[in-house]
Protein backbone atom coordinates (compact mmCIF):
# COMPACT_ATOMS: atom_id res chain seq x y z
CA UNK A 1 0.00 0.00 0.00
CA UNK A 2 1.00 3.68 -0.57
CA UNK A 3 -0.02 6.28 1.28
CA UNK A 4 0.99 9.25 -1.02
CA UNK A 5 -1.89 11.14 -1.75
CA UNK A 6 -3.25 10.85 1.81
CA UNK A 7 -0.21 12.33 3.49
CA UNK A 8 -0.26 15.20 1.01
CA UNK A 9 -4.27 15.77 1.62
CA UNK A 10 -2.76 15.78 5.70
CA UNK A 11 -0.59 18.24 5.57
CA UNK A 12 -3.14 20.58 3.60
CA UNK A 13 -5.71 19.54 6.17
CA UNK A 14 -3.70 20.42 9.26
CA UNK A 15 -3.29 23.89 8.02
CA UNK A 16 -6.94 24.79 8.88
CA UNK A 17 -8.51 21.73 10.91
CA UNK A 18 -6.73 20.83 14.36
CA UNK A 19 -4.54 17.67 13.87
CA UNK A 20 -5.85 17.39 10.55
CA UNK A 21 -8.79 15.61 11.29
CA UNK A 22 -12.25 16.20 12.94
CA UNK A 23 -12.59 13.68 15.56
CA UNK A 24 -9.94 12.71 17.87
CA UNK A 25 -9.94 8.63 16.40
CA UNK A 26 -9.41 9.92 13.24
CA UNK A 27 -5.79 10.24 13.67
CA UNK A 28 -4.50 6.99 14.59
CA UNK A 29 -5.56 4.90 11.63
CA UNK A 30 -1.94 3.55 9.92
CA UNK A 31 0.23 4.84 8.93
CA UNK A 32 -1.36 8.24 9.30
CA UNK A 33 -4.88 9.32 8.86
CA UNK A 34 -6.33 8.50 5.64
CA UNK A 35 -8.62 10.33 2.97
CA UNK A 36 -10.96 8.23 1.33
CA UNK A 37 -12.90 8.84 -1.65
CA UNK A 38 -16.21 6.05 -1.62
CA UNK A 39 -17.30 3.19 -0.20
CA UNK A 40 -19.17 0.51 -1.06
CA UNK A 41 -20.84 -2.88 0.15
CA UNK A 42 -18.10 -4.08 2.25
CA UNK A 43 -15.01 -2.32 0.48
CA UNK A 44 -13.85 1.25 1.29
CA UNK A 45 -11.81 3.21 -1.31
CA UNK A 46 -8.88 5.15 -0.33
CA UNK A 47 -7.34 8.97 -2.30
CA UNK A 48 -4.75 6.88 -3.34
CA UNK A 49 -6.99 4.39 -4.93
CA UNK A 50 -6.41 1.42 -3.15
CA UNK A 51 -9.44 -0.83 -1.71
CA UNK A 52 -9.88 -2.20 1.85
CA UNK A 53 -12.42 -5.05 2.60
CA UNK A 54 -13.96 -2.91 5.65
CA UNK A 55 -14.15 -3.85 9.16
CA UNK A 56 -14.75 -0.90 11.00
CA UNK A 57 -17.99 0.34 9.47
CA UNK A 58 -17.14 3.70 10.03
CA UNK A 59 -16.78 2.77 13.64
CA UNK A 60 -19.94 0.70 13.81
CA UNK A 61 -22.56 2.75 11.79
CA UNK A 62 -22.48 0.96 8.70
CA UNK A 63 -24.79 -2.13 9.59
CA UNK A 64 -25.67 -2.50 6.08
CA UNK A 65 -22.39 -1.54 4.73
CA UNK A 66 -21.14 1.69 2.74
CA UNK A 67 -23.71 2.94 0.44
CA UNK A 68 -26.42 0.70 0.43
CA UNK A 69 -29.10 1.22 -2.12
CA UNK A 70 -32.41 1.48 -0.22
CA UNK A 71 -30.96 3.95 2.56
CA UNK A 72 -29.38 6.44 -0.20
CA UNK A 73 -32.73 6.40 -2.46
CA UNK A 74 -34.94 7.08 0.70
CA UNK A 75 -32.80 9.75 2.05
CA UNK A 76 -32.60 11.24 -1.21
CA UNK A 77 -36.44 10.94 -1.52
CA UNK A 78 -37.59 12.86 1.42
CA UNK A 79 -35.06 15.09 1.76
CA UNK A 80 -36.82 16.54 -1.36
CA UNK A 81 -39.56 17.37 -0.07
CA UNK A 82 -37.55 19.44 2.71
CA UNK A 83 -34.80 19.16 5.02
CA UNK A 84 -35.53 20.43 8.41
CA UNK A 85 -38.66 21.79 9.32
CA UNK A 86 -37.95 22.37 12.87
CA UNK A 87 -41.50 21.10 13.38
CA UNK A 88 -43.03 17.37 13.41
CA UNK A 89 -43.13 15.27 10.06
CA UNK A 90 -45.01 11.97 9.51
CA UNK A 91 -42.23 9.40 9.15
CA UNK A 92 -40.54 10.64 12.29
CA UNK A 93 -44.06 9.20 14.04
CA UNK A 94 -43.23 6.27 11.54
CA UNK A 95 -40.03 5.80 13.28
CA UNK A 96 -40.87 5.79 16.96
CA UNK A 97 -43.59 3.69 16.49
CA UNK A 98 -41.18 1.52 14.67
CA UNK A 99 -38.74 1.69 17.86
CA UNK A 100 -41.84 1.26 20.21
CA UNK A 101 -43.17 -1.84 18.82
CA UNK A 102 -39.24 -3.39 18.47
CA UNK A 103 -37.78 -2.02 21.82
CA UNK A 104 -38.45 -3.83 24.80
CA UNK A 105 -37.98 -0.22 26.98
CA UNK A 106 -38.90 1.75 24.27
CA UNK A 107 -42.53 3.61 25.66
CA UNK A 108 -41.59 7.05 25.08
CA UNK A 109 -38.53 8.22 23.57
CA UNK A 110 -37.41 11.50 22.43
CA UNK A 111 -34.71 11.50 18.68
CA UNK A 112 -31.03 13.22 19.26
CA UNK A 113 -28.18 13.26 16.90
CA UNK A 114 -25.73 10.90 18.60
CA UNK A 115 -24.66 8.75 21.86
CA UNK A 116 -23.19 11.49 23.83
CA UNK A 117 -26.26 13.82 24.01
CA UNK A 118 -28.31 10.81 24.27
CA UNK A 119 -26.52 9.56 27.54
CA UNK A 120 -27.06 13.12 29.26
CA UNK A 121 -30.18 13.18 28.23
CA UNK A 122 -31.02 9.84 30.22
CA UNK A 123 -28.91 11.21 33.00
CA UNK A 124 -31.42 14.30 33.29
CA UNK A 125 -34.38 12.38 33.25
CA UNK A 126 -33.04 10.15 36.01
CA UNK A 127 -32.21 12.70 38.35
CA UNK A 128 -35.32 14.64 37.68
CA UNK A 129 -37.09 11.35 38.47
CA UNK A 130 -35.24 10.10 41.45
CA UNK A 131 -34.30 13.62 43.04
CA UNK A 132 -30.76 11.88 43.39
CA UNK A 133 -27.54 13.36 41.61
CA UNK A 134 -24.73 10.65 41.05
CA UNK A 135 -24.92 7.96 38.59
CA UNK A 136 -23.05 4.86 38.52
CA UNK A 137 -21.10 3.29 35.81
CA UNK A 138 -17.82 1.43 35.14
CA UNK A 139 -14.50 1.02 34.16
CA UNK A 140 -13.68 0.90 30.78
CA UNK A 141 -17.37 1.47 29.73
CA UNK A 142 -17.55 4.13 26.81
CA UNK A 143 -20.36 6.44 27.40
CA UNK A 144 -18.78 9.29 25.11
CA UNK A 145 -16.95 12.43 25.57
CA UNK A 146 -18.76 15.08 27.59
CA UNK A 147 -17.06 15.92 30.50
CA UNK A 148 -18.97 13.67 33.71
CA UNK A 149 -18.01 10.62 31.46
CA UNK A 150 -14.66 11.41 30.62
CA UNK A 151 -12.76 9.16 33.39
CA UNK A 152 -11.81 6.00 34.12
CA UNK A 153 -11.52 4.78 30.16
CA UNK A 154 -8.05 5.15 30.25
CA UNK A 155 -4.73 4.75 32.71
CA UNK A 156 -1.27 3.63 32.57
CA UNK A 157 -1.47 0.37 33.84
CA UNK A 158 -3.93 -1.86 36.07
CA UNK A 159 -2.45 -1.11 39.29
CA UNK A 160 -2.42 2.32 39.07
CA UNK A 161 -6.14 1.76 39.02
CA UNK A 162 -6.42 1.21 42.89
CA UNK A 163 -8.19 -1.07 44.66
CA UNK A 164 -11.60 -2.57 42.84
CA UNK A 165 -13.48 -1.11 46.08
CA UNK A 166 -12.53 2.57 45.77
CA UNK A 167 -10.94 2.81 42.61
CA UNK A 168 -8.55 5.63 41.11
CA UNK A 169 -9.91 7.40 38.12
CA UNK A 170 -7.88 9.39 35.25
CA UNK A 171 -9.12 11.95 32.93
CA UNK A 172 -9.01 11.11 28.92
CA UNK A 173 -8.20 14.12 28.00
CA UNK A 174 -7.03 17.97 29.19
CA UNK A 175 -9.55 20.60 30.49
CA UNK A 176 -11.68 18.33 32.49
CA UNK A 177 -13.55 20.21 35.69
CA UNK A 178 -12.73 18.46 39.00
CA UNK A 179 -16.51 18.77 39.71
CA UNK A 180 -16.93 16.01 37.04
CA UNK A 181 -15.57 13.40 39.30
CA UNK A 182 -18.64 14.42 41.64
CA UNK A 183 -21.08 13.57 39.10
CA UNK A 184 -20.78 9.75 39.56
CA UNK A 185 -19.45 6.32 41.35
CA UNK A 186 -17.53 3.99 39.37
CA UNK A 187 -16.88 0.02 39.60
CA UNK A 188 -15.02 -3.07 38.08
CA UNK A 189 -17.38 -4.46 35.56
CA UNK A 190 -19.00 -8.02 36.12
CA UNK A 191 -18.16 -7.85 39.86
CA UNK A 192 -22.17 -8.21 40.91
CA UNK A 193 -21.19 -8.48 44.74
CA UNK A 194 -19.30 -5.34 45.16
CA UNK A 195 -21.98 -3.79 43.18
CA UNK A 196 -24.44 -4.86 45.49
CA UNK A 197 -22.48 -4.21 48.67
CA UNK A 198 -21.64 -0.14 47.16
CA UNK A 199 -25.20 0.44 45.74
CA UNK A 200 -26.51 -0.73 49.61
CA UNK A 201 -24.16 1.40 51.11
CA UNK A 202 -24.62 4.31 48.49
CA UNK A 203 -28.27 4.02 47.23
CA UNK A 204 -29.62 7.26 48.58
CA UNK A 205 -27.09 8.97 46.28
CA UNK A 206 -27.81 6.69 43.13
CA UNK A 207 -29.97 8.12 40.53
CA UNK A 208 -29.04 5.89 37.90
CA UNK A 209 -26.45 2.93 36.85
CA UNK A 210 -25.54 3.04 33.36
CA UNK A 211 -23.60 0.07 31.58
CA UNK A 212 -23.12 -1.47 27.85
CA UNK A 213 -25.29 -4.35 27.92
CA UNK A 214 -21.78 -5.66 26.30
CA UNK A 215 -18.38 -4.33 27.04
CA UNK A 216 -18.03 -3.50 23.11
CA UNK A 217 -15.42 -0.48 23.52
CA UNK A 218 -12.69 -1.99 25.89
CA UNK A 219 -12.66 -5.67 24.89
CA UNK A 220 -16.09 -6.36 23.62
CA UNK A 221 -16.67 -8.20 27.37
CA UNK A 222 -19.98 -10.00 27.66
CA UNK A 223 -21.81 -9.93 30.56
CA UNK A 224 -21.05 -12.79 32.87
CA UNK A 225 -24.05 -15.07 33.83
CA UNK A 226 -27.03 -13.15 36.09
CA UNK A 227 -24.72 -9.72 35.84
CA UNK A 228 -27.47 -7.88 34.05
CA UNK A 229 -29.95 -9.72 36.19
CA UNK A 230 -28.35 -8.94 39.23
CA UNK A 231 -28.51 -5.08 37.59
CA UNK A 232 -32.38 -5.10 37.16
CA UNK A 233 -32.63 -6.40 40.84
CA UNK A 234 -30.41 -4.15 42.37
CA UNK A 235 -32.34 -0.96 40.41
CA UNK A 236 -35.61 -2.04 41.58
CA UNK A 237 -34.69 -2.41 44.80
CA UNK A 238 -33.74 0.67 45.40
CA UNK A 239 -35.44 2.69 42.71
CA UNK A 240 -32.59 3.63 40.78
CA UNK A 241 -32.79 4.10 36.81
CA UNK A 242 -31.18 1.05 34.87
CA UNK A 243 -29.69 3.01 31.46
CA UNK A 244 -28.28 0.79 28.75
CA UNK A 245 -26.08 2.29 26.09
CA UNK A 246 -26.88 0.40 23.30
CA UNK A 247 -24.99 2.76 21.00
CA UNK A 248 -23.02 0.10 19.83
CA UNK A 249 -25.37 -3.45 20.68
CA UNK A 250 -28.60 -1.88 19.71
CA UNK A 251 -29.75 -3.07 16.27
CA UNK A 252 -26.22 -5.51 16.12
CA UNK A 253 -27.32 -7.89 18.30
CA UNK A 254 -30.91 -7.76 17.72
CA UNK A 255 -33.68 -5.74 16.06
CA UNK A 256 -34.35 -4.85 19.81
CA UNK A 257 -30.75 -4.58 20.62
CA UNK A 258 -28.81 -6.34 24.12
CA UNK A 259 -32.35 -5.80 25.82
CA UNK A 260 -34.11 -8.15 23.84
CA UNK A 261 -30.77 -10.68 23.35
CA UNK A 262 -30.58 -10.87 26.94
CA UNK A 263 -33.87 -10.72 28.11
CA UNK A 264 -33.61 -7.60 30.37
CA UNK A 265 -35.46 -4.62 30.16
CA UNK A 266 -34.09 -1.55 31.52
CA UNK A 267 -35.40 1.33 32.16
CA UNK A 268 -33.99 4.10 29.73
CA UNK A 269 -31.62 2.66 26.69
CA UNK A 270 -29.41 4.54 23.92
CA UNK A 271 -29.87 4.15 20.51
CA UNK A 272 -27.34 5.68 17.58
CA UNK A 273 -24.98 4.24 15.46
CA UNK A 274 -26.11 1.35 13.45
CA UNK A 275 -29.76 2.81 13.23
CA UNK A 276 -29.15 5.51 11.35
CA UNK A 277 -26.51 3.81 8.94
CA UNK A 278 -23.87 6.85 8.95
CA UNK A 279 -26.13 9.63 9.67
CA UNK A 280 -26.61 11.55 12.67
CA UNK A 281 -29.46 9.98 14.64
CA UNK A 282 -29.83 8.72 18.33
CA UNK A 283 -32.52 7.71 20.46
CA UNK A 284 -33.18 7.94 24.32
CA UNK A 285 -36.05 5.48 25.16
CA UNK A 286 -37.76 4.18 28.41
CA UNK A 287 -40.58 3.31 29.67
CA UNK A 288 -43.06 5.96 30.06
CA UNK A 289 -43.21 6.42 34.25
CA UNK A 290 -39.45 7.35 33.39
CA UNK A 291 -39.67 9.39 30.08
CA UNK A 292 -43.11 11.24 31.67
CA UNK A 293 -40.56 13.81 33.09
CA UNK A 294 -39.89 14.92 29.42
CA UNK A 295 -43.49 14.51 28.57
CA UNK A 296 -44.35 16.68 31.31
CA UNK A 297 -41.77 19.63 30.77
CA UNK A 298 -39.83 19.32 33.59
CA UNK A 299 -37.12 17.59 31.77
CA UNK A 300 -36.14 20.07 28.99
CA UNK A 301 -35.00 17.98 26.04
CA UNK A 302 -34.25 20.47 23.17
CA UNK A 303 -32.03 20.03 19.83
CA UNK A 304 -32.96 22.54 16.30
CA UNK A 305 -31.31 19.57 14.46
CA UNK A 306 -33.07 16.60 16.13
CA UNK A 307 -35.37 14.54 13.70
CA UNK A 308 -34.12 15.84 10.62
CA UNK A 309 -35.79 14.24 7.27
CA UNK A 310 -32.98 12.61 6.12
CA UNK A 311 -31.89 11.47 9.39
CA UNK A 312 -35.08 10.02 10.05
CA UNK A 313 -35.41 8.34 6.55
CA UNK A 314 -32.14 6.62 6.97
CA UNK A 315 -33.25 4.73 10.02
CA UNK A 316 -36.45 3.49 8.55
CA UNK A 317 -34.84 2.32 5.78
CA UNK A 318 -31.99 0.90 7.89
CA UNK A 319 -34.69 -1.09 9.56
CA UNK A 320 -36.32 -1.87 7.14
CA UNK A 321 -33.17 -3.85 5.92
CA UNK A 322 -32.73 -5.61 8.81
CA UNK A 323 -35.68 -6.87 8.90
CA UNK A 324 -35.63 -8.81 6.13
CA UNK A 325 -35.44 -12.45 7.22
CA UNK A 326 -31.84 -14.06 7.58
CA UNK A 327 -29.85 -10.86 8.23
CA UNK A 328 -29.13 -11.43 11.69
CA UNK A 329 -28.30 -15.33 11.13
CA UNK A 330 -25.53 -13.86 8.51
CA UNK A 331 -24.02 -11.78 11.04
CA UNK A 332 -24.17 -13.90 13.31
CA UNK A 333 -22.86 -16.98 11.45
CA UNK A 334 -20.06 -14.92 9.54
CA UNK A 335 -19.25 -13.29 13.01
CA UNK A 336 -18.57 -16.62 14.20
CA UNK A 337 -16.69 -17.84 11.57
CA UNK A 338 -14.11 -14.96 11.02
CA UNK A 339 -13.60 -15.95 14.81
CA UNK A 340 -13.13 -19.41 14.74
CA UNK A 341 -10.82 -18.97 11.74
CA UNK A 342 -8.65 -16.21 13.56
CA UNK A 343 -8.21 -18.51 16.28
CA UNK A 344 -7.27 -21.21 14.07
CA UNK A 345 -4.40 -18.80 11.71
CA UNK A 346 -3.26 -17.69 15.54
CA UNK A 347 -2.97 -21.64 16.70
CA UNK A 348 -0.86 -22.91 14.14
CA UNK A 349 1.14 -19.52 13.77
CA UNK A 350 1.86 -20.18 17.88
CA UNK A 351 0.36 -17.07 18.60
CA UNK A 352 -1.27 -15.71 21.80
CA UNK A 353 -4.10 -14.07 20.15
CA UNK A 354 -7.63 -14.22 22.29
CA UNK A 355 -10.60 -13.54 19.82
CA UNK A 356 -13.77 -13.12 22.24
CA UNK A 357 -17.55 -11.25 21.49
CA UNK A 358 -21.20 -12.33 20.43
CA UNK A 359 -20.53 -12.29 16.66
CA UNK A 360 -21.57 -9.34 15.16
CA UNK A 361 -18.99 -7.48 16.62
CA UNK A 362 -15.87 -9.00 18.34
CA UNK A 363 -12.22 -7.95 19.74
CA UNK A 364 -8.91 -9.33 19.15
CA UNK A 365 -5.87 -8.76 21.37
CA UNK A 366 -2.32 -10.89 22.52
CA UNK A 367 -2.47 -12.13 26.07
CA UNK A 368 -2.10 -15.29 27.90
CA UNK A 369 -4.28 -14.54 30.15
CA UNK A 370 -6.88 -17.58 29.18
CA UNK A 371 -10.50 -15.16 30.36
CA UNK A 372 -10.99 -11.16 30.36
CA UNK A 373 -14.04 -10.32 32.14
CA UNK A 374 -13.61 -6.34 32.50
CA UNK A 375 -11.35 -3.62 32.25
CA UNK A 376 -8.71 -4.53 34.21
CA UNK A 377 -7.83 -7.71 32.27
CA UNK A 378 -7.23 -5.59 29.33
CA UNK A 379 -4.22 -4.14 30.56
CA UNK A 380 -2.51 -7.64 29.67
CA UNK A 381 -2.93 -7.29 26.21
CA UNK A 382 0.30 -6.61 24.29
CA UNK A 383 -0.47 -3.14 22.78
CA UNK A 384 2.52 -3.08 20.99
CA UNK A 385 1.73 -6.29 19.24
CA UNK A 386 -1.47 -5.76 18.26
CA UNK A 387 -0.31 -2.27 16.62
CA UNK A 388 1.98 -4.28 14.51
CA UNK A 389 -0.39 -6.63 13.21
CA UNK A 390 -3.39 -3.86 12.56
CA UNK A 391 -0.94 -2.08 10.59
CA UNK A 392 0.44 -5.24 8.59
CA UNK A 393 -3.10 -5.94 7.78
CA UNK A 394 -3.65 -2.72 6.52
CA UNK A 395 -1.13 -2.62 4.15
CA UNK A 396 -2.82 -5.90 2.83
CA UNK A 397 -6.31 -4.23 2.37
CA UNK A 398 -8.10 -5.55 5.13
CA UNK A 399 -9.14 -2.56 7.27
CA UNK A 400 -9.97 -3.11 11.19
CA UNK A 401 -10.20 -0.44 14.03
CA UNK A 402 -7.18 0.06 15.58
CA UNK A 403 -8.04 -1.03 19.69
CA UNK A 404 -8.83 -4.98 17.71
CA UNK A 405 -12.82 -4.35 17.07
CA UNK A 406 -14.09 -5.59 14.38
CA UNK A 407 -18.02 -4.75 12.95
CA UNK A 408 -19.67 -7.49 10.66
CA UNK A 409 -22.03 -6.12 8.16
CA UNK A 410 -24.95 -6.91 5.93
CA UNK A 411 -22.89 -6.42 3.10
CA UNK A 412 -20.54 -9.05 4.01
CA UNK A 413 -20.15 -11.97 1.98
CA UNK A 414 -18.67 -15.40 2.74
CA UNK A 415 -15.88 -14.60 0.80
CA UNK A 416 -15.11 -11.69 2.44
CA UNK A 417 -14.85 -13.88 5.74
CA UNK A 418 -12.56 -16.83 3.90
CA UNK A 419 -10.20 -13.61 2.67
CA UNK A 420 -9.62 -11.93 5.79
CA UNK A 421 -8.71 -15.19 7.78
CA UNK A 422 -6.39 -15.98 4.95
CA UNK A 423 -4.92 -12.33 5.08
CA UNK A 424 -4.22 -12.81 8.78
CA UNK A 425 -2.92 -16.16 8.67
CA UNK A 426 0.08 -14.61 6.21
CA UNK A 427 0.22 -11.69 8.78
CA UNK A 428 0.25 -13.57 12.16
CA UNK A 429 3.01 -16.04 10.45
CA UNK A 430 5.69 -13.06 9.96
CA UNK A 431 4.66 -11.84 13.42
CA UNK A 432 6.10 -15.48 14.64
CA UNK A 433 9.46 -14.79 12.58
Amino acid sequence: MKYTESAQLLERAKKILAGGVSSEFRRYNHPHAIFYTHGRGSRIYDADGQEYLDFTLSQGPLILGHSHPHVLKSVSEYSEKGQLFAGQHLREIELAEKLNNLIPSAELMRFCLDGSEAVQTAFRVARAKTGKQKFLRFEGHYHGWMDNVCWGISATSEAALGSREHPEVYPWTAGLPDSAKDEFIILPWNDLALLKKTVALRHAEIAAIITEPVMCNSGCILPQPGFLEGLREVCDTYGIALIFDEVITGFRLSLGGAQTYYGITPDLSIFAKAMGSGYPISAVVGRREWMEVIEQSKVIHAGTMNSSNATVAAALATIEILEQEGIYERLFTYGNKLMQGLRLAAQENGQNLRVQGPGPMFNIGFTDVQEIRDYRATFSYDKVKLGKFIADMHNEGIRIIGRGLWYISAAHTEEDIDQAVEVAGKVLKRLTN
